[in-house]
């Protein structure tokens, strides 16, 4: 019954499919292109037969490129395809990865989509990121008998309370799975209270801690400060920023340069189609702006009462690790607001302590880790997230502890990339 009521539902949410595409291109051109993708409609040159990836949205991706790449060189003769659903996943895969595998949009999970994608691709194997889970997808790749997995797997408390809801369409769909490669044994536990067989199981750890600093990171980040005249400035960032935090994150920064007038700002909105109107809050603060993409000025405070850029704005895609490696102090964003949080292991690999908000939902086993290391604090407003930067910046000693025990909690994390390697590499050998 319930998978009939799905079949319908997603009849009607066609219509709203549509128009929601439409709007989102608005403001995200990237949105009102190769629709027809999205549909099940596969771009020439994708190849048939492929080892299929699918990894949803930016975060993803640059989780799993490493891992990609790995397996792309040692099974040279057989094509991978890797999908997302997002432009900035899209992005991610084209500057990660576009010299070793085929990429586009996966299609929305209507059924006459995904037998279209299907039929044009016919993939040996398909591989899901964290928690891609679509009843379609995984129903079409049964009746072709395609392997399914489910790597790099989480499950929130609150997520697998809302699988339990639609038991009959989730146990379906999960008894479907060929193997489920998780995180950490509690989300294992919750997979398994919703229907996942014990036996197809696994704790295998993070590929987000696997993450490594790119050859020219130390080379870029002294660049991008010299060409930003931060010289010895105390310089902090805000990272993957959304809607109605960025008050709170420059107010905290009007009170950072109370005790710290020199201070500068790296403010990096998630979404960098939200750049103009960040840049408008930051004016309307009162603060000397530069665009991250535009050439640094020559009197960066001509038109304002201060001499020096007060604030940042980063609108280029890709560089947020740079951008960590400039600065002493990174608040993760997503975090002051109800978005979850999202990953603060790119800043902890940089080697600067970190601070998030209360609404760490997406996250909480990794900040759970660097908190109870003591390398990350929780703020609540501008007030707390002020103090705790302007205690940083003050206290050379601590600041750096905290930074040095970030990265050791990362190290320690490792493995994860190696260990999924080994499970995948043999699924490929039994579908090549």
């Amino acid at each position: 019954m319930l998978k009939l009521l799905y079949q319908v539902l997603l009849v009607c949410w066609l219509p709203w499919v549509v128009v929601r595409l439409r709007w989102r291109a608005r403001k995200e051109p990237e949105y009102g292109k190769r629709i027809a993708e999205r549909f099940g409609h596969v771009p020439e040159g994708v190849p048939n037969r492929p080892i299929w990836f699918h990894t949803v949205s930016a975060g993803e991706a640059i989780a799993a490129a490493g891992l990609i790449r790995q397996l792309t060189e040692e099974f040279a003769e057989v094509p991978f395809l890797v999908t997302t659903m997002t432009p900035t996943g899209s992005a991610q895969v084209r500057q990660k990865l576009e010299d070793c595998v085929s990429h586009c949009y996966a299609p929305y999970d209507f059924r006459w989509g995904v037998k279209r994608f299907f039929d044009a691709v016919q993939p040996r194997l398909l591989v899901l990121m964290e928690t891609e889970l679509w009843p379609n997808m995984i129903d079409e790749a049964s009746k072709r008998e395609v392997p399914v997995l489910l790597v790099n797997a989480r499950l929130s408390e609150r997520s697998a309370k809302g699988y339990n809801r639609v038991k009959s369409l989730t146990r379906r769909m999960l008894a479907q799975l060929h193997f489920v490669a998780c995180q950490y044994q509690n989300h294992a536990e919750r997979f398994i209270n919703i229907g996942v067989d014990p036996s197809r199981i696994g704790v295998l750890g993070s590929v987000k801690f696997d993450v490594e600093l790119p050859l020219d990171h130390e080379e870029k980040a002294r660049h991008l400060q010299a060409t930003w005249g931060l010289g010895d400035r105390p310089v902090w960032i805000a990272g993957s920023t959304h809607s109605g935090e960025e008050q709170v994150v420059l107010a905290a920064h009007r009170l950072i340069r109370e005790q710290h007038p020199d201070a500068c700002l790296l403010l990096v909105p998630r979404h960098p189609a939200r750049t103009d109107a960040v840049v408008t809050l930051t004016e309307q603060a009162g603060f000397s702006t530069q665009l991250m993409s535009a050439p640094a000025p020559q009197h960066p405070g001509a038109n304002v009462a201060s001499d020096v850029i007060d604030v940042i704005v980063g609108d280029t895609m890709g560089q947020l690790l740079y951008l960590y490696g400039v600065s002493e102090v990174a608040f993760i964003g997503g975090s002051l607001v109800p978005v979850g949080g999202h990953n603060p292991i790119e800043a902890a690999i940089c080697g600067i302590p970190l601070l998030m908000g209360p609404e760490t939902f997406n996250f909480p086993d990794v900040v759970a880790a660097f908190s109870d290391a003591g390398s990350l604090q929780l703020v609540y407003d501008a007030k707390e997230l002020a103090s705790g930067v302007t205690a940083l910046f003050t206290d050379t000693a601590e600041r750096k502890r905290r930074g040095a025990v970030a990265s050791r909690v990362v190290a320690d994390n490792t493995g994860a990339t190696e260990r999924l390697r080994e499970l995948l590499r043999t699924e490929i050998h039994a579908c090549t």
